[in-house]
C-alpha cells in the first residue's frame, strides 16, 4: 500500500451545492418519467420547486453572505463562494429550463387528455365568465391592495415567495400622459388555482389566480390604461440568526426572528417572460439584486402551488396504487405493548409498517396507571393531536411528563412554538434543549412500575414523531426495554433538561460528544482488518455525506481493500471511482414514491458484524452542532433483518437506483439481460405483508424464518 495517497486534495471531493442540485435533478427526473403515474409526476414537479426554493433561501443566501464578508471560505472542492454561485447559476438555469419545458410540452397536454385543464380568461364560456366575475367580486377584490410606485409610494416590502404582479399603466397627469408602475400582491389566503364548477367530478378545470386578477386590473386602477402586467416572485434569505448566548428567552427570540425571515434580503427574482427590460432592471434595482439573480419563467411563477390539483381523491388511475401500512407483525395481535416489549426488541420500518404503533405506545403510556413518567424529544411534530394530545392526557392522569422541544427545526419553528405553548399550558415540563445545539435525537422514554421492578421502556427512531410524514418518509424505529438503553436515555434526558456535564454512555453514541470519533474509529477498524487480511466491509445508508474527515477515512479504507457501499439519498461530497483513492467505493441514490430517510450503518467487523441505526447523517452539523444518537441493534434477528432484507434489497434495486459517477453526475446502471426488475420500495411493501405470515410461524414454532428474497448474497464476501 506504499502507493496510497495520504493527502487528499480538492480534486478528490465534490461540491456540496452542486451535489445537492444533482439530487434535485433526480427528483425532477421522476416528473419527467412517463412511467410514473401522471399526478405523481405533478407531485415531483412541485417537490422539485419547493426544494429549489429552500436551496435559495438557505444555501444560496449563505453563499451570498460569504461573498459580502472579508473572510474567503472555500468548499471541499476548492471553490470560493463566488465560484460556487457561478456554477450554481449555470446548473439551476438548465434545470429550470428543463422543468418548464416538461410543464408546457408534456404535463399540460397530458393532464388535458385526462380532463385536468388550465384555462386562459379568454377561453372561458359565458357561464364560467359569470361565475368567475362573482368569485372575483365576492372573494378576491375585497382583499387586494394595489400599490402605486412613485416618489410618494416607495417599493413595497414584499413577502418571501409571495405571488405578485407588476403592472405598467398609463395615466393623465397635469395634462400629459405618463407611464407609471404598480404592484399587486396576491394574498396567501387565496388559492393560486381557482377551480371552476363542473357537474362531472372527473373534470378538473382551473384558471390561475394571476390570470383572473390580470383580467380585472382596470377595475383596481380606474381612470388608467393598462399597458401590461407580469407576475413575479421574490425569494428571500430565510435562515434564522439567533445568538443564543445573548438571549434570555429562546422562545421569544425565535418568534421575533420568524417575523424578520419574511423581510430577509432578496436572493432570487422569478419573473414572467416578455416583461420589458426597463421594468426588469427596475425590479432588480429595488430588490438590490443583479442580473444573475433573475430567472425568466415561461410558465406558472409559483409552481409549488400546482400541488392543489393532486388534492382530493379524484383520478385514482393517475396515482400510485393506494397503500395502507399494516400494523407490524410482532404487534399485530398485541393489546399490551409493554408486555411484548419486555420480551424482545421490536423493529418498525415506516411507512411499510404503521406508525400507529408508536401513537398506541404513547397513548397506552398516558392511560396506564402504572406509568410514572414520560420523557420525549419533539423536533417536527406537525402539531399532531394524537402525539401532543397523549402527552397532555398523561399530565391529566398524574404522570410526570417532559417534552424537549426543538424550536429551531427549520421552517417548522412557528408550529413548534405554538405546540410548546399548548404543552406548557397543559402542565407538561417543556424544555428547549441546550444552548448552541439543535435537539435532533428522536427518543421517547416511559418509566413504568412493573410487578417485579421499575422498568424503562424506550422508543428510538431515525424520523420525527409526526404521523403525517411517517406515511411518506422511510424510517426505522426501535422499541426496547434493555436496561442499558434505558439508563443511557435517562442520562441523556437529564443532560438536556438539567445542568450537568456529559458523563458518557453504555450503548448510545451521542453527538456532539462522541459520534464523530466513534464513526471514524469504526471505519478505521475495518481498515485495519483489511490490512490484516480479515473480512472487512462497510455499508452506510444516510441522507447526506459531507464531513471531510469521514470521507478521508473512507478513502483510506478503500485504499486498504475495504469494499464500501454507500446509499446516500442527497448530497454526497465523496467522489467515487478515483483510481488509487476510491475505486472500491460505490455510491447509489434512490428517489422513489417515499422519501428515503433512514440511517443504517453496517460494519463487517471480521465476520462479527455490527449494525447501528441513527438520527444523524455524516455531516459536520450533525456531528458537532446537534444532539444526535446512534445506537446498536443487539437483537440478532433484527440485525439479520436489517442486513438481509433492508440493505440487500436497497442494493439490489435496478429500477430507481442511480449511481454516482466520478464527475459528480448520476447514471442508471444497465440491467443485465434477463435480470428481473427490482424496485426496493415495492418489495418492502410486499415484505410487510409477508412478515405477518412469518411472524405467525415464529410464534407457533419459536423461530424467525427468513423472508424469501430474490437478491443474491451481497455481504460477507
Amino acid at each position: 500500500m506504499s502507493s496510497a495517497i495520504e493527502t487528499f486534495e480538492p480534486k478528490h471531493f465534490l461540491n456540496r451545492e452542486l451535489s445537492w442540485l444533482e439530487f434535485n435533478q433526480r427528483v425532477l427526473g421522476e416528473a419527467l418519467d412517463d412511467k410514473t403515474p401522471l399526478l405523481e409526476r405533478v407531485k415531483f414537479f412541485c417537490i422539485f420547486s419547493a426544494n429549489l426554493d429552500e436551496f435559495f433561501e438557505i444555501r444560496v443566501a449563505g453563499l451570498k453572505q460569504q461573498m459580502e464578508s472579508s473572510v474567503v471560505e472555500r468548499s471541499l472542492d476548492g471553490l470560493t463562494a463566488t465560484e460556487s454561485l457561478q456554477a450554481i447559476n449555470r446548473k439551476v438555469r438548465l434545470l429550470v429550463e428543463k422543468q418548464y419545458r416538461c410543464w408546457r410540452e408534456d404535463l399540460v397536454p397530458t393532464l388535458a387528455d385526462h380532463g385536468i385543464r388550465f384555462f386562459k380568461f379568454k377561453e372561458l364560456s359565458k357561464t364560467d365568465t359569470a361565475w368567475v366575475e362573482n368569485f372575483y367580486r365576492g372573494q378576491v377584490r375585497p382583499v387586494l391592495t394595489p400599490l402605486g410606485l412613485d416618489p410618494a409610494h416607495p417599493f413595497p416590502q414584499l413577502l418571501n415567495k409571495s405571488l405578485n404582479t407588476i403592472v405598467q399603466l398609463e395615466i393623465m397627469e397635469g395634462g400629459e400622459l405618463c407611464r407609471r408602475l404598480a404592484v399587486v400582491q396576491m394574498p396567501r389566503i387565496l388559492p393560486r388555482l381557482v377551480k371552476l364548477p363542473r357537474p362531472d367530478s372527473k373534470l378538473q378545470h382551473y384558471i390561475f389566480l394571476g390570470d383572473l386578477v390580470g383580467h380585472y386590473l382596470a377595475d383596481l386602477f380606474p381612470g388608467t390604461k393598462i399597458l401590461g402586467y407580469w407576475h413575479f416572485r421574490v425569494t428571500r434569505n430565510s435562515e434564522l440568526y439567533i445568538d443564543e448566548e445573548e438571549v434570555t428567552n429562546l422562545l421569544k427570540a425565535v418568534e421575533n426572528e420568524l417575523h424578520n425571515r419574511r423581510r430577509g434580503d432578496a436572493v432570487r427574482l422569478e419573473l414572467e417572460e416578455n416583461c420589458p427590460k426597463e421594468i426588469q432592471a427596475q425590479l432588480l434595482e429595488n430588490l438590490n439584486l443583479k442580473e444573475d439573480d433573475l430567472f425568466i419563467i415561461d410558465g406558472p411563477v409559483n409552481p409549488t402551488r400546482l400541488a392543489e390539483i393532486c388534492q382530493g381523491d379524484h383520478s385514482p388511475e393517475l396515482r400510485d396504487p393506494p397503500f395502507v401500512a399494516p400494523t407490524a407483525a410482532a404487534l399485530r395481535d398485541e393489546t399490551d405493548l409493554f408486555s411484548i416489549i419486555r420480551q424482545r426488541d421490536i423493529l418498525l420500518h415506516h411507512p411499510y409498517e404503521s406508525f400507529g404503533s408508536v401513537v398506541d405506545f404513547l397513548e397506552q403510556a398516558a392511560n396506564d396507571p402504572n406509568v410514572l413518567a414520560i420523557k420525549q424529544t419533539l423536533y417536527r411534530t406537525g402539531g399532531d393531536p394524537q402525539i401532543v394530545g397523549a402527552l397532555m392526557n398523561a399530565v391529566r392522569n398524574g404522570k410526570q411528563v417532559t417534552a424537549v422541544v426543538e424550536l429551531k427545526a427549520r421552517f417548522d419553528e412557528a408550529s413548534n412554538i405554538h405546540w410548546a405553548q399548548r404543552l406548557e399550558e397543559a402542565g407538561v415540563h417543556v424544555v428547549y434543549g441546550l444552548v448552541g445545539y439543535k435537539i435532533h435525537a428522536k427518543m421517547c422514554l416511559v418509566v413504568r412500575k412493573d410487578e417485579d421492578a421499575i422498568r424503562r421502556y424506550l422508543h428510538l427512531s431515525t424520523g420525527n414523531y409526526n404521523p403525517n410524514t411517517a406515511r411518506v418518509y422511510t424510517d426505522l424505529g426501535l422499541f426496547t426495554a434493555r436496561s442499558a438503553f434505558g439508563e443511557d436515555a435517562t442520562n441523556l434526558f437529564n443532560l438536556l433538561t438539567g445542568i450537568c456535564q456529559f458523563q458518557g454512555t453504555r450503548k448510545f453514541v451521542v453527538a456532539p460528544f462522541e459520534l464523530h470519533k466513534q464513526v471514524l474509529a469504526l471505519i478505521e477498524r475495518e481498515t485495519d482488518n483489511a490490512k490484516k487480511g480479515l473480512p472487512a466491509r462497510i455499508i452506510a445508508k444516510m441522507n447526506a455525506l459531507v464531513d471531510r474527515p469521514v470521507i478521508e477515512a473512507l478513502y483510506r479504507a478503500s485504499q486498504a481493500g475495504v469494499k464500501i457501499d454507500l446509499i446516500v439519498r442527497g448530497v454526497c461530497c465523496l467522489r467515487p471511482g478515483i483510481k488509487g483513492v476510491s475505486s472500491r467505493i460505490t455510491v447509489r441514490s434512490i428517489v422513489d414514491r417515499f422519501l428515503e430517510h433512514s440511517r443504517v450503518f453496517y460494519f463487517e467487523n471480521a465476520l462479527q458484524p455490527e449494525i447501528f441505526v441513527s438520527s444523524a447523517d455524516w455531516m459536520p452539523r450533525n456531528f458537532f452542532k446537534r444532539i444526535e444518537i446512534m445506537f446498536p441493534i443487539e437483537d440478532g434477528n433484527l440485525r439479520e433483518r436489517l442486513r438481509s432484507e433492508l440493505l440487500e434489497t436497497v442494493m439490489s434495486d435496478n429500477v430507481k437506483a442511480r449511481f454516482l459517477q466520478a464527475d459528480g453526475s448520476y447514471k442508471k446502471e444497465r440491467r443485465k439481460k434477463g435480470a428481473p426488475h427490482r424496485r426496493s420500495q415495492n418489495e418492502f411493501i410486499k415484505f410487510a405483508a409477508e412478515r405477518i405470515e412469518v411472524e405467525g410461524t415464529r410464534k407457533t414454532k419459536g423461530q424467525y424464518p427468513k423472508l424469501k428474497l430474490a437478491a443474491r448474497p451481497l455481504l460477507g464476501k
